[in-house]
């Protein structure tokens, strides 16, 4: 019998797609479920909703709140935590690294040292020097990386990913889908595992 899958969709920028991808291989091997992950742009989403900005700058109450539930997310799962100096940061470099990174094995490993970059080191993730330490920092070659990742193969390949989250439906992230079941944010993690699981 094949192994359920789940397919994390997640965007560097996004907030809540730190503790999300820090937590998601616990779930998975709770759960014996796969995990597919799948990074994207919110970008393009964003504007197909009408927004030029994150929602969380839009409306600034919201902002505060979020950053404030972002906090202690963090604290209660013993993850560290800083607040990054500017708002959303450029992931396109990143997404398009880790897309890549997918095909050779080192995307998953990548993605979490991409995040800790941003969410912990304040450092600006859309730096080609800051990625080429982060991949570094996981083993991998950054010269043969950044020539795997700028591939315009790769680029379409990621303006496709992106295409196809907005298609199924998916309007934020973290998100996870089980075949054409949607499940969006971080606290809807648990369920969307439990539903891989059952099915």
């Amino acid at each position: 019998m094949d192994m359920a899958k789940i397919e994390f969709w997640y965007e560097f920028a996004s907030t809540y797609s730190y503790p999300a991808a820090m937590r998601v291989d616990e779930f998975a091997k709770k759960a014996g479920v796969e995990v597919i992950w799948r990074p994207m742009l919110l970008g393009p989403i964003f504007f197909e909703q009408g927004l030029q900005d994150s929602p969380f700058n839009v409306y600034e109450v919201k902002g505060r709140y979020m950053w404030r539930d972002l906090e202690r997310l963090c604290a209660a799962y013993k993850l560290p935590f800083n607040k990054p100096s500017h708002f959303p940061q450029n992931g396109l470099k990143a997404a398009r690294l880790a897309l890549a990174g997918m095909k050779e094995g080192w995307g998953e490993d990548f993605s979490r040292a991409v995040y800790r970059a941003n969410f912990v080191d304040g450092l600006t993730i859309s730096d080609d020097a800051v990625l080429a330490e982060v991949l570094d920092l996981v083993g991998v070659e950054p010269e043969e990386a950044f020539a795997a990742a700028f591939t315009q193969e790769n680029k379409d390949a990621l303006r496709a990913q992106t295409d196809e989250a907005w298609e199924r439906g998916i309007f934020g992230a973290p998100s996870f889908t089980v075949a054409d079941e949607l499940f969006w944010g971080h606290d809807r993690m648990e369920q969307a595992f439990n539903w891989a699981k059952g099915k």
